[in-house]
């Protein structure tokens, strides 16, 4: 296990995550830690049944990724992921009824156009 500083994984981030590759990495402020950095390898952990759903939607409902974006890292179709995140209460339309009236009224005038 290693340890990189705030200042290191500031100035060198690509150094800590080759070393996540080999095992964790702690990551230290002000020398008490902070962080564990976990290399996320397609053959172990995001290989267990449920992992990359889970990861999308917790990434998807912080609004880290967007719906599409989620759904493909998820490995289902975007239908699915939509009907999955709908059941857990995840709303799939954010925003106000103002601002989905403006998307609404810019799809309608784009599919005009077209």
């Amino acid at each position: 296990m290693k340890a990189f500083g705030v200042r290191q994984l500031k100035d060198n981030p690509s150094a800590a995550l080759r070393a996540a590759r080999e095992g964790p990495v702690v990551v230290l402020s002000r020398n008490c830690p902070e962080a564990v950095l976990v290399h996320l390898d397609d053959d172990t952990l995001l290989a267990e049944p449920g992992v990359r759903l889970a990861l999308a939607t917790a990434l998807y409902r912080e609004q880290s990724l967007s719906l599409g974006l989620a759904a493909r890292f998820s490995g289902l179709g975007t239908a699915d992921f939509i009907q999955h995140v709908s059941h857990l209460g995840i709303p799939v339309v954010r925003g106000t009824r103002a601002t989905v009236r403006e998307d609404v009224q810019a799809i309608e005038a784009w599919e005009s156009d077209s």
